[in-house]
């Protein structure tokens, strides 16, 4: 049997980073359910201070999801954790950008935030490294 999957990635600011990176790939944030917030809340199954407002929508603070426009590719989702990025992700995100030019869309990646890490070769293949604004390592190509 074939199982699906989701991409989780850590975050000490889910929302922001999920809004960054529905940009960079086209997609879309998975919207918020203001109404089953507000009923978890008054039934007791979550508190107030589990909840935050986020570009004017109250959203769960643990964390918020991208999916591709079609549903073609896993969701992503960006998860709540404490501490900051400290060594290199091990499953980096690799951003295929086609038949735009790489070195265009990197400059604006860096414009929005990223920064730029290193080139990379290996045969007639290259691609850039850059890191999203919490420092997450993903390659453009």
């Amino acid at each position: 049997m074939a199982y699906t999957f989701q991409v989780t990635q850590d975050s000490t600011d889910p929302h922001p980073l999920a809004d960054w990176w529905a940009e960079t790939l086209g997609w879309q944030v998975e919207p918020s359910d203001e109404a089953f917030i507000r009923r978890m809340i008054s039934e007791g199954y979550a508190a107030e201070d589990d909840t935050k407002v986020h570009n004017g929508t109250l959203v769960w603070k643990a964390g918020a999801a991208i999916h591709h426009p079609d549903g073609h590719a896993p969701r992503v989702l960006f998860q709540l954790v404490p501490e900051e990025k400290t060594v290199k992700n091990r499953m980096p995100l690799d951003v295929r950008v086609g038949a735009d030019d790489v070195e265009s869309v990197v400059g604006k990646l860096t414009a929005r935030g990223a920064m730029f890490l290193h080139k990379g070769r290996q045969g007639p293949h290259t691609w850039m490294t850059l890191a999203d604004p919490q420092g997450n390592e993903f390659c453009v190509s």
